[in-house]
């Protein structure tokens, strides 16, 4: 026989007079019904409070009809500063050894570069420190000797390449100089001039028409906020709420860096300069609940989506460990039309939770071999075997049956604070292209104007539908590690295409350009002739090279068959 139920009032009072637990806050859920595996168990309030296991497990038995689980800290998913092998592990470490090494980590110039992280890679165990003012750092390590260092790895926060150094010859009575390159060696006139990143290339954004952009989509990043004033975050991301500090516009500031990095590939503004993102247009929430993410924090964040109307929400966080509240509260999300793009996880192993849920779309991240220097720590997560484009599967990605597609998360730049730019690893940075993605096929998609347009679970699955079945399948070596492959934009948006003629596609180009300044207000009303796609544009020679060049684009896309004359 079922214990009957038991009021929110009346819990909340038993907890408040129990001298062994110490309630912290209740969640003020609205009235809807989410449930709890098979049994049938509403939640439209959830209460915060400490006590020891054992207590909660005394609890569970008195108060059969009270569900209770551990409020869990949730984790990035942007890799960490790792060692870059295994080492081995002594018990007893030498008596007496120890080495100290001063790092001086500047640019090519000769300039300090404060803030950087230098990790060293010891025979034992790996340190690290963080350079100051000066640009200099100091590490001690036990049990070790200049020749023992296996590797030092240095990250600086923006602006800058990272480097990985093998068998690094260190000294421990000098300053050893580490210089580390600007992004801007690799890309030319960065960040004065605006460029897509390798992923947004690799799934087909630049290709696009620029009236592709987002607009009337409502996209929540929780995460760890934004930095409301970086020049490609700044008009972009305009709501939000706070769940970590719980101060009002507390999401516009964010320390950890993670959640504005997520937010520049969805959508960094196009601005000339900077990145650009995917969903330009689209209006953008920020829910923050790092530093210090609970579970509990991940269930108001997700009644904040289902509130507001989100369409879709990037989680690029997970945890070990399945919890039943968070998963009926993205089943609820669903039902009310929020989709979920998740992070796969960065451990290597299995997918974490909630992205080994059924009802949410898992990705994983590739990379590409010639995105970056061959010196830097991305190149150390190559992992055999790779496409003769260059992809391969990362390292540090999770892979099991779980994962259903997968999209760029190595040396992926984005907007970082304060108004600068990072190029990061994680499957943190690959969950962003497909959110981004997302967000334009149901801004663009004509199924989410008719079939489709019910806020309801269809509609979520739907848009999962058509993004799996977009990709491009990507043999490396074990198909759990790629899912359904590589999204691609056009793909997923081609029967939006079919509505764009060559000819209005080439007025609207001029129209973006003359807008910009690039090209003068003519008086004839010919639309001005443009080659090539993407923000690089430039005049052509005449309209026929312009219509030419827009065709075999198209037909490169399988946009057009061959000799045809306009879009299918």
């Amino acid at each position: 026989m079922l214990a009957s139920p038991l009021e929110p009032a009346a819990l909340n009072e038993l907890l408040e007079r129990d001298p062994q637990v110490q309630v912290h806050r209740q969640l003020e859920m609205p009235d809807r019904v989410g449930t709890l595996g098979t049994g049938g168990v509403s939640f439209p309030h959830v209460t915060i409070a400490e006590m020891t296991r054992e207590h909660a497990t005394v609890l569970s038995q008195q108060l059969p009809q009270v569900h209770i689980e551990r409020d869990r800290l949730l984790t990035y998913t942007q890799l960490s500063s790792m060692p870059r092998r295994a080492t081995r592990r002594q018990m007893v470490l030498p008596v007496g050894v120890e080495a100290t090494f001063t790092f001086l980590v500047t640019d090519t110039e000769g300039n300090p570069i404060p803030d950087a992280t230098v990790l060293v890679n010891g025979y034992l165990w790996p340190a690290q420190t963080v350079t100051g003012p000066d640009g200099r750092g100091k590490v001690t390590l036990t049990g070790e000797t200049p020749e023992s260092i296996a590797s030092v790895q240095v990250k600086p926060t923006g602006g800058f390449w990272s480097l990985l150094i093998d068998r690094p010859a260190l000294k421990t009575d000098l300053d050893n100089l580490i210089v580390v390159r600007k992004l801007s060696d690799s890309f030319a006139d960065f960040p004065d001039q605006q460029r897509f990143g390798w992923g947004q290339q690799a799934m087909q954004l630049h290709r696009l028409p620029p009236t592709f952009r987002g607009a009337g989509v409502k996209i929540a990043v929780i995460d760890s906020g934004v930095d409301a004033e970086h020049t490609d975050l700044a008009g972009e991301v305009t709501e939000g709420c706070d769940l970590s500090g719980r101060k009002a516009g507390g999401w516009k500031v964010d320390t950890v860096h993670h959640g504005s990095h997520c937010a520049g590939v969805i959508t960094g503004a196009d601005n000339d300069e900077g990145i650009v993102g995917f969903a330009v247009e689209a209006q953008v929430h920020a829910c923050k609940i790092f530093p210090g993410g609970r579970l509990s924090d991940l269930i108001e964040a997700l009644d904040y989506c289902i509130d507001k109307e989100i369409d879709v929400v990037n989680l690029s966080l997970g945890t070990k460990e399945f919890s039943p509240l968070v998963a009926a509260k993205i089943e609820e999300a669903r039902n009310a039309g929020v989709a979920c793009v998740v992070a796969a996880g960065n451990d290597g192993g299995a997918v974490n939770f909630p992205g080994n849920m059924p009802i949410v779309l898992t990705v994983a991240a590739i990379g590409k071999a010639d995105a970056f220097p061959d010196d830097s720590t991305h190149a150390d997560q190559i992992r055999e075997p790779r496409t003769i484009d260059g992809y391969f599967s990362p390292e540090f990605t999770c892979f099991g049956p779980e994962i259903d597609v997968c999209a760029p998360g190595v040396a992926i730049l984005s907007s970082v604070p304060p108004d600068s730019y990072a190029a990061w690893d994680g499957t943190s940075m690959a969950a962003p292209h497909v959110t981004g993605l997302a967000a334009l096929v149901l801004a663009h998609h004509g199924d989410f104007r008719d079939g489709f347009g019910t806020r309801d679970a269809r509609r979520v699955d739907r848009l999962f539908q058509i993004i799996k079945s977009s990709c491009t399948p990507l043999n490396l070596g074990d198909p759990h590690r790629t899912g359904a492959g590589l999204p691609d934009a056009m793909r997923a948006l081609a029967p939006a295409l079919t509505g764009v003629t060559p000819q209005s596609l080439l007025d609207q180009l001029a129209g973006e350009m003359i807008w910009a300044g690039l090209l003068p207000v003519a008086p004839a009303p010919a639309p001005v002739p443009m080659q090539g796609i993407g923000p690089q544009w430039q005049p052509a020679t005449s309209g026929q090279a312009a219509l030419a060049q827009l065709s075999g684009e198209m037909y490169a896309a399988g946009l057009i068959a061959p000799g045809s004359s306009g879009w299918q």
